[in-house]
């Protein structure tokens, strides 16, 4: 029996991204159990785990360094144990370097990028970018991309985009005036900055494989 842990350290649609995950394990008949905590040592037994996000990025941060040890157990977790970890929204950004939302933020790390606010050439184009769009896929032999097409749409809601360092680390991208990074991926860890349970097919498809990854 596999155990998804969803981080719960006051912010994100949890409850939303819990019934996504437990729809797609009904559905692909995966021994699969979903917990939503805020106890650090329930990482211990995760074999996944989601770090979701709604808000910004300073207090998310203060939030997950508020549970008292979980920063340092989900270094543990996905940094040395490299258990498969998906960050959404705001959790995809604090996977970055620094976040740069109402000052500087440090991020964990994990991606070496900046999250900065976008800045459409276009000023028909409005901020947050909002609602649905077309992911380009850059990295389709990924496993958690598996059967996900370039053209395929998400739901996106942010006003702050990963500008990254590496563009290894960029494995889609969506066309908002000019390309901001949509997903990221290294090693055990892959981001969204989408809502993948608000994304329909996509999203739900996008999950199955993430929590029947195996890196």
């Amino acid at each position: 029996m596999n155990r998804l842990v969803i981080i719960d350290y006051g912010s994100g649609n949890l409850r939303s991204a819990a019934k996504s995950c437990e729809r797609v394990i009904r559905e692909q008949g995966l021994q699969t159990d979903v917990s939503v905590t805020g106890n650090p040592d329930d990482l211990k037994s995760a074999s996944h785990i989601m770090l979701p996000g709604v808000g910004a990025f300073g207090d998310c941060r203060r939030g997950l360094n508020a549970v008292d040890g979980m920063v340092e157990a989900l270094r543990e977790a996905v940094e040395r144990q490299a258990k498969p970890f998906l960050g959404v929204c705001v959790g995809m950004q604090l996977m970055a370097t620094r976040g740069l939302e109402y000052g500087e933020h440090e991020g964990l790390g994990w991606i070496e990028a900046d999250c900065v606010h976008i800045a459409p050439e276009d000023p028909a184009l409005k901020v947050p970018h909002m609602g649905w769009n077309d992911l380009q896929i850059l990295k389709p032999d990924h496993p958690v991309f598996a059967g996900i097409s370039s053209g395929e749409h998400a739901y996106f809601v942010h006003s702050y985009h990963l500008t990254c360092k590496n563009p290894a680390e960029v494995a889609a991208t969506v066309d908002y005036g000019h390309p901001l990074t949509a997903i990221v991926a290294r090693d055990n860890m892959v981001g969204v900055q989408f809502h993948p349970e608000k994304s329909q097919r996509t999203g739900l498809h996008l999950l199955a494989n993430f929590l029947n990854w195996k890196p």
